[in-house]
């Protein structure tokens, strides 16, 4: 056998494994990005809900302080429309 041929076959296999796990740890990035990103965007919609819900949750309780237990109801203040209250119906 030629030894230039085994070489050259040798390189050529190593440089095939080379760029095979480059490429396997390239495309691992790139989706622990993509997951990195989703995860932020569904941690800022619930910090949105949860703002949202501690408003409501504040404004019932300053509406709670001024309507004595004497004194006649009005109706409760509504949600915000932003609030997302279908967990809870």
């Amino acid at each position: 056998m030629d030894v230039g041929a085994l070489v050259g076959g040798g390189v050529a296999l190593v440089v095939g494994v080379l760029s095979w796990t480059q490429s396997r740890a390239t495309n691992r990035r790139s989706e622990f990005t993509t997951i990195a990103a989703e995860l932020r965007k569904d941690l800022d919609a619930e910090r949105t809900q949860r703002k949202l819900l501690t408003s409501y949750v504040l404004e019932i309780w300053r509406w709670a302080r001024r309507v004595g237990p004497d004194t006649p109801a009005g109706p409760a203040p509504e949600p915000p429309q932003e609030l997302d209250l279908t967990p809870w119906r």
